[in-house]
């Protein structure tokens, strides 16, 4: 199941969910089922946690928490939280001249491939992650969007 903590009022949750949803298909099949939150939030708590656990002091469009934990009762996989700046995201959307909906489904992509253990944090990881996002955001039919970095 994915749960979305709509903090923001954004319309369009049930294309995040259907991002979500198959990033997990097309990634790692094994945890297509898997259960994971998205919290649409502000910058304020972007920041805060960019501050806290990454000790970054600015704010962010996307963190992504894994857990990798296992539901005792079903048995289920619960992957992680990501959190996503609404703000932030609807700023980078018309920065790149594309719409909002596509910016957000973009990180949700990004936040779900962290949730599965992928980095960007040197060139070679960052290539395999790119590949990944590429193919997810392809089926989606946003194979023109870009990621800011």
């Amino acid at each position: 199941m994915i749960h979305i903590d709509n903090q923001q009022d954004f319309p369009e949750t049930a294309l995040l969910e259907r991002a979500a949803r198959l990033t997990l298909e097309i990634s790692n099949p094994l945890h297509a089922d898997a259960d994971l939150t998205i919290v649409l939030t502000d910058d304020r708590q972007l920041h805060e946690l960019n501050l806290d656990y990454l000790g970054v002091d600015a704010p962010t469009d996307v963190l992504s928490f894994p857990a990798s934990e296992s539901d005792p009762e079903t048995g289920s996989t619960y992957l992680g939280d990501i959190l996503i700046s609404i703000p932030r995201t609807m700023q980078q959307a018309e920065a790149a001249g594309h719409p909002v909906e596509a910016e957000a489904q973009l990180l949700v992509v990004h936040g779900v491939l962290h949730l599965l253990g992928h980095d960007h944090a040197d060139e070679s990881e960052k290539s395999v992650m790119w590949a990944e996002q590429a193919k997810v955001l392809e089926q989606l039919g946003l194979g023109h969007i870009k990621i800011q970095e």
